[in-house]
């Protein structure tokens, strides 16, 4: 990931405002009414995020996710309801959709020259929507480690100016074969420089409206959450949610009181995984800071 000095950040803060921007326009018009929620039936929104500037002078163009959904997860499988053009249709993006906002999902790198051009994402939800993404090079959309960060949710803090992504290892192949009803199991090793201590998200106060962009509770966590793959998947221990699921209560990040559950003491996270119907899927590890991330994915081929 492109890297930047403090007073870079610093500046680079000012352009978090096209990402909130951005943020409204997917929350705002849900059923009509800001309040309204729905559970199913809506359509999952492309959203791009923003661009990277690599060191060889390439950019990646930044990719994120808004189900509008509550309860529903949606499966789009690459092809004409869900492409990213030119040069796909497959650019990486996911085929499974986890309720409500994922930021950051997939990037697509673009060369030094790429200039006006712009690419596209498209999904047709099932509900028979279609909406897109555009992506170019506009410079109110660039990003840095600081915009990611409050982004992500991270309250304001001098940490964020100094604070590295964590470092994820999956032990073992990147694809493995595995019976339907076998159990899986699968084992994580995180290294992170704890510059983000844990801090619980504060219950919600109606007097103080929080950001557009919600905060989020601090501290090294790590989750795993189908990517791609249509069929039944479970894990144990059970993960908690990697969506912005921000109702209280919730097991999730972005949940008023939520906890960061504590860090195994050797650093290393294992899970059970069980497949209930053949197919190919695409798991997701990632460990978060609680301002920025490290993911692998791992690739499943279940058989009967």
């Amino acid at each position: 990931m492109h890297r930047t000095g403090p007073r870079r950040r610093r500046r680079a803060s000012g352009r978090a405002w096209a990402l909130l921007l951005a943020a409204i326009a997917l929350g705002a018009g849900v059923g009509g009414g800001a309040q309204q929620r729905y559970l199913t039936g809506q359509a999952v929104m492309p959203a791009y995020e923003g661009w990277e500037r690599n060191a060889d002078g390439s950019f990646n163009l930044v990719f994120g996710t808004m189900n509008r959904n509550w309860r529903q997860e949606i499966d789009i499988p690459i092809g004409p309801a869900n492409h990213v053009e030119p040069g796909g249709p497959d650019q990486g993006q996911p085929t499974h959709f986890l309720p409500r906002r994922n930021r950051f999902m997939f990037r697509v790198r673009v060369p030094a020259d790429f200039g006006d051009d712009e690419v596209v994402w498209t999904l047709t939800s099932p509900n028979g929507e279609t909406k897109r993404a555009y992506a170019t090079l506009h410079p109110d959309y660039y990003i840095d480690d600081l915009v990611l960060q409050r982004n992500n949710g991270a309250p304001a803090a001098d940490e964020l100016l100094v604070n590295e992504a964590p470092v994820l290892a999956v032990e073992g192949p990147t694809t493995r074969s595995v019976a339907a009803g076998e159990a899986l199991t699968l084992t994580a090793r995180v290294e992170d420089d704890d510059l983000l201590t844990p801090v619980a998200l504060p219950p919600t106060d109606p007097e103080r409206p929080g950001r557009v962009t919600k905060n989020a509770a601090r501290g090294l966590r790590l989750a795993w959450f189908v990517y791609r793959g249509a069929g039944r998947v479970t894990f144990e221990p059970e993960q908690f949610r990697a969506w912005e699921d921000t109702r209280e209560g919730s097991d999730s990040p972005w949940a008023p009181g939520w906890q960061v559950p504590p860090v195994p003491p050797d650093r290393t996270w294992e899970v059970r995984v069980t497949f209930g119907d053949p197919g190919t899927y695409v798991l997701r590890c990632q460990a978060h800071d609680g301002g920025l991330t490290a993911v692998e994915d791992v690739t499943v081929v279940v058989g009967r």
